[in-house]
């Protein structure tokens, strides 16, 4: 790919966002084009359109998106269907108006069916019923890698869909009402330790199974595929291998130094029972997730208290 192509990042403010305009200014794209929702509300149709009329893009990374756990998704289907749907097609349909041959569209592994075979395959796809708690985010996203699959097959762009596993790292979001797994138990089990509390309650039973991929290695797969021109298909992006939330748990606590018991509420959704992604089309091709679990919480840990936690917080981190 051309150093000097203009690339649009959507939602560049995002974890997934950020982390593509780090690695790109690491490899040496300077030409990077972002846009704040300010600036450019992406649910605006004529604003999107326009945008691209005027900005001559040559690769879109359409990384934005309304996001969220199983709480945000199960109490707010109606918000995660519409806007995730209404951002993509819109930035979809702009970038083939102006001719946009190269567009990578991100999606998520929710997109699979709730009980199809693991580890889990690109072809599974709509082959069984959804997770209910998180579908109406599932069905968008489905239906945006489908637009690109369709526009690829009508008009020739070269527009790839990159399923992601669970991700976390630097600008993840900690609110315990919208964040996902990782960064609420990381938040619980920060606050706990600074608390001096006994018990850190995790929701569930501890037994489902995730992985979980950093999100700098996203980055690095995205432009791996950009580099090796790859022009279409679904890939899923993660590190292949998984593990329970009990043991995820276990291993935030270590890292943040939190000691004591952990307590599961049975009462709270499990989601899925397990989610591990077959990652075999892009290891055939010679790319593979560098950075281990223990390694990625500890840098994400040391980010969230600097960022986040203040000075008292800073002072009682051992990582």
């Amino acid at each position: 790919m051309n150093k000097q192509a203009r690339i649009f990042v959507a939602g560049h403010r995002g974890m997934v966002g950020s982390a593509l305009v780090r690695r790109l200014n690491a490899e040496g794209y300077h030409n990077v084009v972002t846009r704040s929702r300010a600036e450019l509300d992406l649910k605006d149709q004529a604003a999107v359109n326009g945008f691209f009329e005027r900005e001559k893009i040559d690769v879109v990374l359409l990384a934005a998106a309304r996001v969220g756990g199983i709480l945000a998704n199960a109490s707010q289907p109606g918000e995660f269907i519409y806007e995730n749907l209404v951002i993509e097609t819109n930035v979809i349909h702009a970038a083939f108006r102006a001719q946009v041959e190269r567009l990578v569209f991100f999606g998520s592994s929710c997109i699979y069916p709730k009980q199809c075979p693991q580890p889990i395959r690109e072809e599974y796809l709509l082959t069984s019923p959804l997770e209910p708690t998180n579908d109406a985010y599932a069905i968008a996203k489905i239906a945006g890698l489908k637009l690109c699959e369709a526009y690829n097959r009508e008009y020739n762009t070269q527009y790839v869909s990159l399923m992601p596993t669970n991700l976390y790292g630097p600008n993840d979001n900690y609110d315990l009402n919208s964040s996902h797994v990782l960064p609420a138990l990381l938040r619980k089990a920060h606050e706990a330790k600074v608390d001096g509390s006994a018990t850190l309650t995790v929701w569930g039973s501890g037994t489902p199974r995730r992985e979980f991929l950093h999100v700098d290695d996203l980055a690095a797969a995205t432009l791996f595929v950009l580099e090796h021109n790859v022009t279409e298909g679904l890939f899923n992006v993660g590190v292949g291998e998984d593990l329970s939330i009990r043991e995820l748990a276990e291993c935030i606590c270590k890292v943040t130094g939190f000691e004591g018991e952990l307590v599961f509420d049975a009462s709270k959704p499990d989601g899925t029972p397990r989610k591990l992604l077959d990652v075999s089309r892009l290891a055939q091709m010679g790319w593979h997730a560098t950075i281990g679990l223990e390694e990625g919480i500890t840098s994400t840990y040391r980010e969230f208290v600097e960022l986040h936690a203040g000075s008292t917080a800073a002072a009682v981190m051992h990582v």
